[in-house]
């Protein structure tokens, strides 16, 4: 059994791989937002499983945006249960649309839900992970923050910073046996693609562009409900559970920094070329301590 802790439950990837990792046998905090408000009935449902298939989840509030949030269901998991095993880094939002309309304080959202939540949650836990001398961060990133396209600027720019935060935070870590890990899922049918947010877009910045610019938004949405109405499109969320599964299943060590799940638009490819030019910046740096994790 280990203790598993997975951000934003509330629904998709966090939700199933919380249930899933529950019933294989694991103790697993589910965290969310508003367990006693907006997200009360998912709190609820969840804790219903508890009772019926007598599996060890726990629901847990937790905003990763509010260092208070995160540092107090922190005190709780560490109380009750030691120094967390897994904590998997899954809450997250993808705003979408015409980059110059986001306001920076706009930008300042994506960036504290995408990444600074992910650094509140590392920080809450890793110490007792540390001294310990094992444990497993799983952040959940995206084929997004390998490449970038029109009206995804913002979210991209949280992916790809997330991306050089998990890969430098994974080094850093090698010698404490602490390890980090990437999953980055392609186009998949969860609320994140339905609950992004656009710009507010006060001073009518985005009526100033072509007409073509709002057309190729609109074709691109388009084309993305054409990726998930199509039964032969990997797009089922459960793959992506699946292989956050097999990370917590591997021995530590075997674990590849970066797993492609689903619809990838190259990206593996990129990944698999990327990998050895990683170790060889450690190489040259003199670091090559800091490229394997400590057995």
């Amino acid at each position: 059994m280990k203790t598993i802790v997975v951000t934003g439950c509330s629904t998709g990837f966090g939700r199933i791989v919380s249930e899933q990792l529950a019933r294989d046998g694991h103790r697993v905090y589910a965290t969310m937002r508003g367990v006693d408000g907006k997200n009360s009935g998912v709190a609820n449902e969840l804790r219903g499983l508890v009772q019926s298939e007598g599996i060890d989840l726990r629901v847990l509030e937790m905003d990763v945006t509010s260092d208070a949030s995160v540092e107090g269901a922190a005190e709780t998991v560490i109380a009750e249960s030691g120094a967390a095993d897994v904590v998997i880094n899954n809450a997250g939002q993808m705003f979408m649309g015409i980059t110059e309309a986001f306001t920076p304080a706009e930008l300042a959202r994506q960036l504290d839900v995408n990444v600074v939540g992910v650094h509140r949650v590392t920080r809450a836990f890793l110490p007792t992970m540390r001294q310990a001398g094992t444990g497993l961060f799983i952040n959940v990133s995206s084929i997004a923050g390998r490449f970038a396209v029109p009206f995804f600027t913002i979210y991209h720019a949280s992916k790809w910073a997330l991306e050089g935060y998990s890969l430098g935070l994974r080094s850093e870590l090698a010698t404490s046996g602490v390890d980090v890990v990437s999953v980055q899922p392609g186009p998949f049918t969860t609320e994140l693609f339905g609950q992004g947010p656009g710009p507010a877009d006060e001073d009518g910045r985005a009526e100033t562009y072509p007409a073509s610019v709002p057309q190729a938004r609109a074709e691109m949405d388009t084309a993305f409900e054409g990726i998930f109405a199509d039964p032969e499109v990997p797009t089922d969320p459960q793959m992506v559970c699946d292989r956050m599964v097999e990370l917590v299943n591997m021995a530590p060590g075997t674990r590849p920094f970066r797993s492609v799940v689903g619809v990838d638009f190259g990206v593996r490819e990129r990944n698999d070329a990327d990998a050895p030019q990683d170790a060889g910046v450690l190489e040259a740096m003199g670091l090559t301590e800091f490229a394997t994790l400590r057995g």
